[in-house]
């Protein structure tokens, strides 16, 4: 089983990016993958790392599913041009996986989605997540989705009504399980 863990989202309950961020995580799990969502909820209640509040059993959970993830979906919002704290902060939890046989994103496919009310937001947001992903040795995927948000973007119910940020999302899902499965053979060869 590909096992896809998906994060990212606000401090906003039901925000655009957490949603963009379930529609990819939900056509991943249309393609057989099993996916494990962290969202905005979960990533607020982190402390920053290795801050003052920090106790190593915060963020565990999340650090566990990564180590054992063949691929990653991480979607931010784009905060004055960059990604939020909120994201940046749950990602440098990741540190924990430095020293495993497979350093932090090593070998797994990374599907990036960076959300934001104008386009060069969303386009320098989602050039930060590629050069993290790229220090943090993951590979990430050909698509990137860079999502402008607006009031209407999504149902009620969470459907995303505009055609365009759809099929990018809808892309970025897809070729996240087809990086993991081909890494995960990859893997089985050696």
């Amino acid at each position: 089983m590909t096992r896809i863990v998906a994060l990212g989202g606000t401090v906003n309950p039901g925000s655009s990016t957490e949603q963009a961020l379930r529609l990819a995580a939900g056509i991943a799990a249309s393609e057989g993958a099993e996916v494990t969502v962290f969202g905005g909820e979960y990533l607020t209640a982190l402390p920053h790392y290795l801050g003052p509040l920090h106790d190593p059993s915060q963020g565990a959970e999340m650090v566990a599913a990564v180590r054992a993830a063949d691929g990653l979906l991480i979607a931010a919002p784009g905060y004055h041009g960059t990604i939020s704290g909120v994201v940046k902060n749950a990602l440098d939890y990741l540190e924990d996986l430095s020293r495993d046989e497979r350093p932090y994103l090593d070998g797994r496919a990374v599907g990036l989605i960076a959300t934001a009310f104008g386009d060069q937001a969303s386009m320098s947001t989602l050039l930060t997540m590629r050069a993290i992903t790229h220090a943090l040795r993951g590979w990430p995927t050909p698509m990137g989705a860079t999502i402008r948000t607006y009031r209407g973007l999504f149902s009620p119910d969470g459907e995303c009504l505009d055609e365009r940020a759809r099929g990018q999302l809808e892309l970025v899902g897809k070729q996240v399980v087809l990086g993991a499965k081909s890494f995960a053979a990859g893997r089985d060869l050696a």
